[in-house]
This record gives structure tokens, C-alpha cells and sequence, in this order.
């Protein structure tokens, strides 16, 4: 018998795979597709600005990004469920630098087999999911696999899971 909830299992199937592709409106410019990131080391982070556990990670997302992202690694956020003056108003309260997408009609976050917020995940250079953590995800973990995705090393193997406090459901 499976226990774990249809959150915790959020793009669970996913892990290992080539990573879905999308095309998106970037918040304050044109459009971004998955294949602009190719050949990169990408962390898509899946959030909303009413989503209190988005807020509490948030801050530590922006801090990893500006400490890689001169060595190449991207951190992409997909916004749920906002209209972009939520999310612009979100991203400017947090002070977030990095590139956000606006998931307008919910088909990147169906591709992705998210159903609770917030859903991480780690995207290797050759476009395969290399892991994924559901919830509120530390700096420290993210650090620590942003580091290692950026180095090209195979994360598969980690302990992957979920905080089971650390995330809210879309229903």
C-alpha cells in the first residue's frame, strides 16, 4: 500500500527522464522555452505568491542563485496560479533576480505532475530530471545540489524527498 500523499509525489515519475519542454511568458520580457536552458544546469522552482512556504524558501533561492549563477547555473521559477501583477508584486517584495515564467493556463505545471506547492526541481546539463524535492527546500540542501548539479555530478542517487510541513496543495 502506497502512503505517501498525491502532493509528496509531485513529478515523482519524472526523476530521470528528459525534462518536459514549455514555452512561457518571462515575467517582464518575452518568451522562454526549456531549450533555452539546454547545455545549462537549471533548478525550475515551481511557487505562488500565496503559498506561505514559497515565501519562507524564496529568500534562500535568491541567495544560491547569485552565488552560482556566474558559473552558469539558472534558477527558473514557474509562477502557479498568479496573474503577473501578483507575481511582479511577489518577485519585487523579495528582491528575486533570477528569471520567472508565468504558467498562464496550468499546462507546465500538468507536464511537470505538480499538485501542491512548492515543487523543485533539478534539471542535469543534457536536459534529464536529476532530482526533485517537494516542499519548502532548505538553503542548505539547495546549496548543497545546486553545487553538485552544477558540477555535473549525478544527484539521482541523494536522498531526494519532501518536507511534508513545507508545502501547500493546489486544491
Amino acid at each position: 500500500m502506497n502512503k505517501s500523499t498525491a502532493t509528496s509525489r509531485s513529478g515523482k515519475e519524472l526523476v530521470g527522464r528528459e525534462a518536459p519542454g514549455f514555452v512561457a511568458p518571462v515575467i517582464g520580457a518575452q518568451l522562454a522555452t526549456l531549450e533555452d536552458y539546454r547545455g545549462l544546469p537549471l533548478i525550475l522552482n515551481f511557487w505562488a505568491s500565496w503559498c506561505p512556504p514559497c515565501r519562507e524558501e524564496t529568500p534562500g533561492m535568491e541567495r544560491v542563485w547569485r552565488k552560482y549563477r556566474d558559473d552558469g547555473l539558472v534558477i527558473l521559477g514557474v509562477n502557479v496560479q498568479d496573474g503577473e501583477d501578483e507575481a511582479r508584486r511577489y518577485i519585487n517584495e523579495f528582491g528575486v533576480t533570477f528569471p520567472n515564467v508565468l504558467d498562464l493556463d496550468g499546462r507546465v505545471t500538468i507536464d511537470y505532475g505538480v499538485t501542491g506547492l512548492p515543487v523543485t526541481f533539478f534539471v542535469a546539463r543534457d536536459g534529464t530530471i536529476s532530482g526533485r524535492w517537494v516542499g519548502s527546500i532548505s538553503e542548505t540542501r539547495l546549496d548543497s545540489w545546486a553545487r553538485s548539479l552544477n558540477e555535473n555530478k549525478d544527484i539521482r542517487n541523494i536522498n531526494h524527498g519532501e518536507n511534508p510541513k513545507g508545502y501547500r496543495s493546489l486544491n
